[in-house]
């Protein structure tokens, strides 16, 4: 799949063999999507596929309600062309963050918008009472869905089936090594579930909605109750062999630093940076965990523990952005995740000068490092986006000859 860009966004070309007809729905799909509203012939440019494939593609869209006619464009002379736009009460998407201390359930219309959340604390966190409680809570918000469900994706924290790092310590969920964690889910509810790494989620939910949504290479340092980081190449996740990509929680800042609290190892970032430690250090100053709603407000009224965490993730994070700057090259690094977005700030601006990069150019149409948008709800939304994302983003298909001779 070639990518060109047009203005700010990236836009993916399609391809005009027969077999490749679920790739130019995408293409169609997503253009529109990113632009609001199109007439044929200028989805047709942006796209390079013929007027005829557009045509049937559109059509086709149209009678299963996904697109909806929009009107005619008021333009100069001649027939003004009729708009297409994604129907967002076609229906929807569920999404589910199960994270080691509270369950968040939202559900997005088709295009994108938030239509309904829960939020759940959670005591017990071994399988059986997860799987119970996330079915009521699917059957809690299914209603606010619409039309059809199109999908429902779940995150959890990985790293998923390395020993000695699953199922430990209070960043993790215990119990569920060994687990088929889809199929189980997918039990319990009664129907297909996605299930993703919570930071790889969150990072296609920044490219759908936030701060990737024109940026198709980034990197996004999730803040959980650990610390993940997911990964956009080439407008796609990247998972890895094994779905474990990203795991910088367990990279070593400290040299026989302090005991890593998900896996015991000794001086890992998540010891420095993460949301957990935040925790621990207001439980220190007599600040109960429940607090943690409060968050701003104590950073607003200067509390030192909140204070102390941001000087301290910010020193260690800083050489972690260099660092993924000189492996992977992004365009950005986002900062986002269960942490109100003053906080989020607090950590960038005391970042201060980054270390030298591959990424130290003066010639930058972005910061290396920025703010995700999406909020707190981060990583929920992330899970409801990946049922989305496998709708309506092409995929990387470089196998297939771009033949031109085929209409559709």
């Amino acid at each position: 799949m070639t990518v060109h860009s047009v203005g700010t966004h990236p836009v993916a070309i399609g391809k005009n063999p027969e077999r490749s007809r679920d790739h130019n729905r995408r293409v169609v799909l997503d253009v529109v999507r990113r632009n609001g509203s199109l007439g044929r012939a200028h989805i047709a440019k942006l796209t390079h596929l013929t007027a005829q494939a557009v045509a049937n593609i559109v059509d086709e869209l149209v009678d299963e309600n996904l697109l909806m006619e929009m009107g005619r464009l008021k333009s100069g002379r001649g027939q003004p062309p009729i708009q297409f736009a994604v129907n967002p009460e076609a229906g929807g998407t569920i999404g589910v963050e199960i994270a080691a201390d509270h369950m968040v359930t939202v559900s997005l219309d088709l295009a994108g918008r938030l239509k309904a959340q829960r939020f759940l604390p959670l005591q017990d966190t071994q399988p059986e009472s997860i799987l119970d409680c996330f079915a009521s809570e699917l059957s809690a918000i299914k209603p606010s869905v619409g039309a059809k469900l199109f999908g429902t994706g779940v995150v959890m924290p990985g790293p998923f089936g390395i020993e000695g790092l699953t199922s430990v310590g209070p960043t993790t969920l215990p119990g569920w090594a060994g687990m088929d964690a889809a199929q189980a889910l997918s039990d319990a509810c009664g129907h297909t579930v996605l299930v993703e790494n919570d930071a790889t989620a969150a990072a296609v939910g920044e490219r759908l909605f936030g701060a990737g949504l024109a940026i198709s290479n980034f990197c996004m340092i999730y803040f959980g109750v650990g610390i993940g980081l997911g990964i956009i190449q080439d407008g796609a996740p990247y998972r890895g062999a094994f779905g474990n990509a990203g795991e910088i929680g367990h990279v070593t800042v400290v040299p026989k630093g302090r005991p890593c609290p998900s896996c015991g190892q000794l001086g890992c970032l998540e010891g420095y940076a993460s949301v957990y430690v935040l925790k621990e250090k207001l439980a220190c100053h007599g600040v109960d965990g429940d607090a943690l709603a409060n968050l701003a407000q104590l950073h607003a009224d200067g509390h030192p523990a909140v204070e102390e965490w941001i000087s301290e993730a910010a020193a260690y994070l800083g050489p972690i952005v260099a660092m993924l700057e000189n492996i992977l090259d992004p365009q950005t690094v986002v900062l986002g995740g269960a942490l109100p977005d003053a906080l989020i700030d607090g950590v960038i601006a005391q970042m201060g000068n980054l270390p030298t990069s591959v990424a130290s150019r003066r010639q930058r149409d972005l910061p290396r490092v920025v703010r995700g948008k999406t909020g707190r709800l981060t990583a929920a939304l992330g899970a409801a986006s990946l049922p989305l994302f496998d709708m309506v983003t092409p995929k990387l298909e470089t196998s297939l000859p771009a033949f031109t001779d085929n209409p559709a």
